[in-house]
């Protein structure tokens, strides 16, 4: 039985909220171009509370803050070559201590690198400018380089940092989904999906981030019965007059049917959440009864993984 909310804010937080009270410390770091922005993105999804660009020296006090006073137990913290030199040098250091206070096996390393033709090739693509290539110092050694020699030197930059990598992922042969199952194969984070049920007015716009669309007007309309005029589709007496019409079961049965149908695809799709809007004149009667019937639905037969929540657009109105 999958989670779900009647009238939830529909925050995708709730797609990567974890149980798990397992401390997890992700250091992420790798070579310029090699995606790791993707991979800090990737883990927040996952669940991962992500700070990019931190100089090492910050590290110890950012995750005394995080753990010890904010109670966050899954951190990933983007290291690369804009960290201080004398950071780099003292990694080593830096990594044994968070071992040491935080345990062994709760602190990884993963180091994120591509073949230097592929860096090559993204670099020119994007137009980025190489962080060695525009670096204002004075000292010859580090003076601005082309694009190769920088390349270059980033890696003996890095030296500190990828001997004691934990995890080591090439991502030169690999596409964004690529890169988020080798993730989670190595964090072992299942993927999950809020299904996210939102019911709404045509008469006030139809909402423009839906992936679905369902419009139930054509259903008998209890707006034009003065007793339910001011009732709503939560109200038992609206449910008592739709019960008087079999289309709308069976219109409600034929969504129901798609939608676990083809919502489990979602999960190996790079998704984190998906829209499913339902809509009739006033978003008062027919689109809340049927978004209820289809939170009820889908909580019960889509498979786990995949969690609903509920929310009516137009209550502010009723």
């Amino acid at each position: 039985m999958k989670a779900s909310s009647q009238d939830s804010d529909m925050d995708s937080s709730e797609v990567t909220a974890s149980t798990d009270d397992k401390l997890d410390i992700l250091v992420v770091s790798g070579r310029s171009g090699s995606g790791k922005t993707s991979v800090l993105n990737i883990l927040e999804d996952l669940g991962y509370y992500s700070i990019d660009n931190l100089p090492l020296s910050l590290v110890p006090d950012a995750l005394q803050k995080l753990i010890t006073e904010s109670g966050i137990k899954r951190v990933a913290l983007g290291v690369d070559i804009r960290t201080p030199r004398a950071d780099l040098s003292n990694f080593a250091a830096i990594h044994d201590s968070l071992k040491q206070t935080y345990g062994a096996h709760a602190v990884e390393v993963l180091y994120v690198t591509a073949q230097e033709d592929t860096l090559v090739a993204r670099f020119n693509a994007t137009r980025r400018v190489h962080p060695l290539m525009v670096q204002e110092d004075k000292e010859a050694e580090y003076a601005a380089y082309n694009l190769p020699a920088a390349l270059k030197k980033e890696v003996k930059f890095l030296e500190p940092i990828s001997k004691r990598a934990d995890i080591v992922i090439d991502t030169s042969m690999l596409n964004i989904h690529q890169l988020k199952e080798r993730l989670r194969e190595h964090v072992g984070v299942d993927n999950k999906i809020v299904v996210n049920l939102l019911s709404f007015g045509f008469k006030y716009g139809s909402p423009i981030d839906a992936d679905f669309v369902f419009d139930v007007r054509i259903l008998p309309n209890p707006h034009w019965n003065p007793v339910l005029r001011t009732a709503t589709g939560l109200d038992a007496k609206v449910a008592e007059f739709f019960a008087d019409y079999p289309v709308v079961n069976e219109m409600t049965t034929d969504i129901t049917t798609f939608l676990t149908r083809w919502l489990p695809e979602f999960l190996h799709n790079n998704r984190h959440t998906v829209t499913v809007a339902i809509g009739c004149t006033g978003g008062k009667h027919r689109s809340v009864f049927i978004t209820q019937r289809l939170l009820d639905d889908l909580s019960s037969q889509l498979p786990e993984g995949i969690s609903v929540a509920a929310k009516h657009r137009e209550k502010h109105r009723w």
